[in-house]
């Protein structure tokens, strides 16, 4: 299992967020983030019911895994709520196609999203992906993020940054190989 300390966009020393990765079998992923929040600050949406997909869960408090393929311009990227909802999106290239809510990615699987004491813990089966693509665990990178949301703000999380923004869709920026 890798760990990895997400990066405030804006420093936030009172909250912390650390994200593992861990290749679970032929296809899947487990992916947790433990979140230090000792003055309780952080908003945490309404749990739902079901594991709905749902869009623009970004707005809100959000835990995000981006997957890159290593020399092509697509990309998948993976919203996970702490209530239980989930969306994921294919790219083409870097933001493209722009209209929101990006195209839904149906070649991605939930197994299992759990909100923790912690944080969140998220299973995910790359098999549909990976198979219509033929790639391998190492044709993959992976970047790991998280939108956070504070009663006066929202906060920004990631492996790196890079830019006068917080810009998540930076495939310099994800930094996980297997």
């Amino acid at each position: 299992m890798a760990s990895y300390e997400l990066s405030p966009f804006h420093a936030c020393p009172a909250l912390t967020i650390v994200g593992a990765i861990e290749q679970l079998h032929t296809h899947g992923l487990n992916v947790g983030f433990w979140v230090r929040d000792p003055n309780q600050s952080i908003v945490w949406p309404t749990q739902v019911e079901g594991q709905p997909r749902q869009d623009f869960l970004w707005e809100h408090t959000c835990f995000e895994i981006f997957v890159g393929v290593k020399n092509e311009d697509y990309y998948r990227e993976i919203n996970l709520s702490p209530s239980q909802a989930w969306q994921a999106y294919a790219f083409e290239e870097y933001r493209y196609p722009e209209h929101m809510p990006p195209a839904h990615a149906h070649d991605i699987e939930l197994v299992h999203l759990k909100r923790t004491h912690y944080g969140i813990n998220v299973q995910i089966d790359l098999f549909q992906f990976m198979s219509q693509h033929k790639l391998k665990w190492s044709d993959l990178f992976l970047g790991l993020s998280a939108v956070v949301e504070t009663s006066n703000q929202m906060h920004y999380y990631a492996m790196q940054h890079s830019g006068q923004q917080p810009d998540f869709h930076n495939k310099r920026l994800w930094i996980h190989e297997f």
